[in-house]
């Protein structure tokens, strides 16, 4: 299996409504390993990686997010591998 890794940030209304956790419900529902966290401007950092097929399955997911979400803008790049096990919610 290829695995593929990407990074990037996600805007809109994504804090205080439950995007990280369901993201990562969504990132281990497809087996991949990464983390999410908030940031102070108001945006969501990720990084994610697995297969090529559950990578393209979170990043239609992350431009919907959740009900209690509004997405504007999902910006990722490919980034190198980097070997991460399992996914985590940073705070």
């Amino acid at each position: 299996m290829t695995r593929k890794c990407m990074h990037g940030y996600i805007n809109g209304r994504v804090q205080g409504v439950g995007f990280r956790q369901h993201t990562a419900e969504q990132a281990e529902r497809l087996d991949l390993d990464g983390w999410v966290r908030n940031l102070a401007d108001g945006r969501v950092e990720v990084l994610f990686e697995g297969g090529e097929g559950a990578v393209a399955e979170l990043i239609d997911w992350l431009a919907e997010g959740p009900a209690s979400a509004s997405v504007s803008e999902v910006e990722l790049e490919e980034q190198p591998v980097q070997g991460i096990t399992g996914f985590i919610v940073r705070r």
